[in-house]
Order: structure tokens, then C-alpha cells, then sequence
């Protein structure tokens, strides 16, 4: 009896294994969207023919594309359950970022990336749909930690391979593995992934549902809250995805292989961050995680403007980005947690909307950091600073607002 329950419960955990691997790596179709090419960029502006703000474009098409398609995506997902959306999605990711390749110039350029983010929202929104399919209260909180386990192995790993790519090829080998990478989803959804959402369990009704559905969310100050909160952190990163190639390669002379290093170091702060708060859920309240977090990402926007207030070198620069980044890790997981607690009817569109908020945000945040032509770096310190102090105030607001959410029993 003790051997078959060992047996039974060694299963479990590799199919949770295997399925938060998988859901992990759609989860990361956005670093790798974005990350990937980074160590590129000035590269490709010069090989394009195009300014340092239009080149950073193609980072705002690539976001707006992966909110726009969460929005298709997670409402959908609802209605048709989780998987076929998801196969549509990957598939179509696998084809654009293979005609990326043969872009001719930099607008088509940018039209490809808006595509290709539209395809891959779909596995960013439905992976986290899935795990609300699953999941709640405290197991919720630590199966979004293992995620960020393998989700925040992307932003290591995606530099670091697209430096070594350009080390034997140019940027259209980048996007031409990211073409690769889309196959592979597709197998590993098609052969490892069941469907997370019953039949019994789909929303029914179309447009208007989905109308009504996202009008609830948005009077839900909670949820909106969180979501608030998160939007704004996730965006000063992408303000330091998009301009720290320029900053630290331009400005302060680091090397390609040297950047996607400092990338990685970065990257690994978030799962350190993702872990802490998934071994401490269930003893510490997720609003409390998130506070921590909070207070790290404005230590590291502070440090940053103090950076450009003295023109200080890598010794301040990269200190503060690791702390604005690495608190990525404490708050996507709490907040991603606390705002889908209480919408299990509803999960693929509050992921929808959830998710959306941070890549409107940070798409429109993106282009601000190309500002002054890399001469200083005061637009990136300003920029992030600022929507830091925005997410500050987004959280304290809801705490002001819902104090009895602190003081309540742990939601399940």
C-alpha cells in the first residue's frame, strides 16, 4: 500500500512537473519575443537604415500585439476551452516569426513583430487560464512560483542565445530559431498538454458575454488594483528591455556577450524573487510579498536616478536594474495570484485583461527611453522611476481602499 501510494504520488509530481514546464515555456513566448533580439538592436537599426526610436518600435508592435491578442485569446479560451485557441496561436507564431526573416525593411519589420505578438498572447493568457483551471488559494500562489521557475529561465537563456547567434549569423538567424522554438510549442501542446477546462465548465454566450464579463473586471477595484500594480512594474522592465541594449552598449561600451550576461544575472534575480514567494505562500500573506517586492523595485528606481543625477558608471547601474527587475519575480507571482482568486468562472478573460495592462503600459513606455539619443541615461532612470512609483501608488491605493483584505483569512 505504502509502495503504490509512493508510486501515485512520484506521478503527480512529474505530471506537475511536465505541465509547469510546458505552460512555463508558453508563458515565455514574450521574453523570448522580445529578449531575444535584444543584444541586436543597434545591429539591426544599422542594417535597416532606421533611428534608435523607430527600431524600438518594433519592441511597442511586439507588445501591443501580445495585449491585443490577450484579449482575443483569453475570452475565446473561455468559450472554447483552452486548447484549440492555444494550437491556433502557436502555430501561427511558428509562421510569422519565420517570415521576420525575409523582412525587407523596418517597417515591414514592425508590422511582422505586431503578428507575432498577437499569435504568442495566446500562450502567455492560456497558460495562466490553465493554472487558475487547476489550482487555488495557496497551491494557486506556488504553482504561478513554478512557473516563474521556468517562465524566468527566458529572459536568462534568451540574450544569451541571440549573442551567440550573432556570433555566426545576424539578426534574421534570431528570428528564424524563434520560428524553431514555435515548432516545438506546438508538438509539446499537441502531444503533452489535456484540456484544463471541461465542457460543463465554459462560459457560454458571445460578444456581449465577453462585453459584460470585462465591464465586471473593471469595476472590480481589487482586481483592477492588482492588476494596476503589476502593469506598472512589468513595464518599467520592458522600459529596461528596451532601452538597456542602448544604454549599456552605447553608452557605457559593453559588449553583446557582456550585456546578455548582465541580462541573465537579471533574469535569475526574478526566479530567485518567483521562489522566495512561493516557499513563504501560506505563512506570509501574498500582500505582504508584494509589498517587499514594492519596496525592492523603488529602492532599485531610486538608485537608478541617483546613477544619472551623478553619472555614475556600471557599479551603480547595474545594482539598480537588478533590483527593479528581480522584484518582478515577488510581484507577478502575488499579484498575478490574488487577482485570479475569486475569478474561476471568468479566468481566461481577468488573465486577458491582466495581462494586457502590463504590455499597453509598456508598450507606450517603451519608446520614451530612446529619448536623447543615448547620450545619458536619464530618460530609462526617469521612465522607470516613474512607473515604479505608479505601481507604489496603484498598491497603496487598493490597501487604503480594501484594508479588511489584509486583515482576512487567507483566500481560497
Amino acid at each position: 500500500m505504502n509502495n503504490s501510494t509512493s508510486i501515485a504520488k512520484t506521478s503527480r509530481s512529474a505530471s506537475r512537473l511536465r505541465l509547469a514546464v510546458i505552460l512555463g515555456s508558453l508563458a515565455a513566448f514574450g521574453p523570448l519575443s522580445m529578449d531575444m533580439y535584444l543584444p541586436a538592436l543597434p545591429a539591426l537599426a544599422a542594417e535597416l537604415g532606421s533611428a534608435t526610436s523607430v527600431t524600438q518600435l518594433s519592441l511597442t508592435a511586439c507588445l501591443l500585439g501580445l495585449a491585443l491578442g490577450q484579449l482575443l485569446a483569453g475570452p475565446l479560451s473561455d468559450v472554447r476551452g483552452r486548447r484549440i485557441p492555444l494550437i491556433i496561436g502557436v502555430a501561427l507564431y511558428a509562421i510569422v516569426s519565420l517570415l521576420c526573416v525575409f523582412s525587407p525593411n523596418i517597417w515591414v519589420f514592425i508590422g511582422l513583430r505586431f503578428i507575432q505578438g498577437l499569435a504568442g498572447a495566446a500562450g502567455i493568457v492560456i497558460s495562466r487560464a490553465s493554472v487558475r483551471d487547476l489550482y487555488s488559494g495557496v497551491e494557486l500562489t506556488k504553482f504561478f512560483a513554478l512557473l516563474m521557475l521556468v517562465n524566468g529561465a527566458a529572459p536568462i537563456l534568451a540574450p544569451i542565445i541571440g549573442a551567440e547567434v550573432l556570433e555566426f549569423t545576424s539578426w534574421r538567424g534570431v528570428f528564424s530559431l524563434l520560428s524553431i522554438i514555435g515548432v516545438l510549442m506546438l508538438l509539446a501542446v499537441l502531444f503533452g498538454m489535456k484540456e484544463t477546462l471541461p465542457a460543463e465548465r465554459r462560459s457560454s454566450g458571445g460578444m456581449r458575454h465577453t462585453l459584460t464579463t470585462f465591464r465586471r473586471l473593471t469595476r472590480d477595484s481589487m482586481f483592477i488594483g492588482y492588476a494596476l500594480t503589476q502593469g506598472f512594474v512589468m513595464a518599467a522592465m520592458f522600459a529596461y528591455i528596451s532601452g538597456s541594449p542602448f544604454v549599456l552598449q552605447e553608452l557605457f561600451g559593453v559588449s553583446p556577450r557582456m550585456f546578455s550576461l548582465i541580462f541573465g544575472i537579471n533574469g535569475a534575480g526574478i526566479i530567485a524573487a518567483s521562489q522566495i514567494a512561493g516557499r513563504l505562500a501560506g505563512r506570509v500573506h501574498e500582500r505582504k510579498l508584494l509589498g517587499s517586492g514594492l519596496m525592492m523595485s523603488s529602492a532599485g528606481g531610486a538608485l537608478l536616478l541617483l546613477a544619472a543625477a551623478l553619472q555614475a558608471g556600471l557599479y551603480i547601474v547595474i545594482p539598480a536594474f537588478f533590483l527593479v527587475v528581480s522584484s518582478v519575480g515577488l510581484i507577478a507571482t502575488t499579484t498575478t495570484s490574488l487577482a485570479l482568486q475569486s475569478q474561476g468562472q471568468s479566468a481566461g478573460s481577468a488573465s486577458a485583461l491582466l495581462g494586457m495592462l502590463s504590455f499597453i503600459i509598456g508598450g507606450a513606455a517603451a519608446p520614451l527611453v530612446g529619448i536623447g539619443d543615448n547620450q545619458n541615461a536619464w530618460p530609462l532612470a526617469i521612465v522607470m522611476s516613474a512607473l515604479v512609483g505608479a505601481a507604489v501608488l496603484c498598491f497603496f491605493f487598493v490597501a487604503r481602499t480594501k484594508k479588511q483584505a489584509e486583515a482576512s483569512p487567507h483566500p481560497r
